[in-house]
């Protein structure tokens, strides 16, 4: 089963070819540029030094969030669109979930983190058991203060944009907290197909239409909003 992978929820953004558990190509980039100038050229360039055609592929998978609400969109919006036009099946994994499969080389526990603003990031942790991730609590927007109060003393592989912040603010409360290797540490579209495949096999696709963002909070400007109108913070 072939995937054709995106990942634009950070700074960084990929596109990555995969046949089963097979990587076929990946492209990275970490560069500043926007996504909506870099993730569709990757894609096309993947696929045309490949010599694939999209409709060889048997579906598309991308980052659906938690994550830079534009990123996200530009993510999404993508797939959205290259599905549509070559009538292919879609797959929305967690960005946090694709970090884990990406780095359970490692091994042991994972704590994948993404800075959030506002003292907080989005996390989830995995324990790696038989070379895959096994959640240990859902997809959140936690302040620091919390997880690491929830972490202690236990060892932890930091991945994710916000592996410095958070081993910053939490090394000397948290002592196993270890950073990632750099490359293993970022989102890659590697991740997103490794995460996806097992719901591919599974017949767990959604149709372009269905395909959504899942940002775990709103956009600041509504938050902004609602505070103003209730005069409490809306996560």
């Amino acid at each position: 089963m072939k995937i054709l992978a995106f990942e634009s929820s950070a700074v960084s953004a990929s596109v990555a070819l995969t046949e089963d558990e097979k990587l076929i190509a990946q492209s990275f980039q970490n560069c500043g540029l926007t996504h909506s100038r870099t993730l569709l050229p990757m894609a096309e360039g993947l696929l045309a030094n490949c010599g694939v055609t999209l409709d060889a592929v048997d579906a598309l998978a991308v980052a659906h969030g938690p994550g830079s609400f534009t990123g996200v969109r530009i993510g999404v919006a993508t797939v959205k669109g290259l599905a549509l036009g070559a009538d292919k099946p879609c797959i929305g994994v967690s960005t946090l979930e694709a970090m884990a499969w990406g780095a359970r080389a490692l091994g042991g526990l994972i704590c994948c983190v993404m800075d959030a603003r506002a003292g907080q990031v989005y996390n989830a942790l995995f324990a790696i058991e038989d070379g895959a991730p096994r959640r240990l609590c859902e997809d959140r927007a936690v302040k620091l203060s919390e997880l690491g109060e929830e972490i202690g003393r236990t060892p932890y592989f930091l991945v994710g944009d916000g592996a410095d912040l958070c081993y910053n603010s939490l090394k000397e409360r948290c002592p196993g907290l270890c950073p990632a290797p750099p490359e293993l540490r970022y989102a890659t579209g590697y991740g997103v197909a490794a995460a996806a495949l097992p719901l591919l096999r599974a017949g767990q696709t959604c149709t372009p239409q269905e395909l959504d963002a899942f940002y775990l909070r709103r956009p600041q400007a509504e938050r902004e909003r609602l505070k103003r109108l209730s005069g409490t913070t809306a996560n």
